[in-house]
């Protein structure tokens, strides 16, 4: 099944917020998803089943550098924007 996912990490008490994004953007790439940077947050498009074994991946890659706090929203129904 195809889906969408908006997600966002917020890295806690970090003078730089880069490293845990482009941890994260790495995982997210790394599992084969296309991504669209935003400048709140990062949409990506592809198999259900890979969107969550990447966010999975993404989160830990992410909390092993520091304290974070990712949201992500999945839908099999809502379109990525252009």
């Amino acid at each position: 099944m195809v889906a969408s996912a908006q997600i966002a990490i917020c890295p806690l008490r970090q003078e730089r917020l880069t490293p845990a994004i482009e941890a994260v953007q790495q995982a997210l790439q790394s599992h084969g998803l296309d991504i669209r940077p935003g400048p709140m947050s990062t949409y990506v498009l592809g198999e259900a089943d890979t969107i969550f074994a990447a966010l999975q991946a993404a989160f830990a890659r992410a909390a092993t550098k520091e304290h974070v706090v990712m949201t992500a929203t999945i839908s099999n129904a809502c379109p990525i924007p252009d």
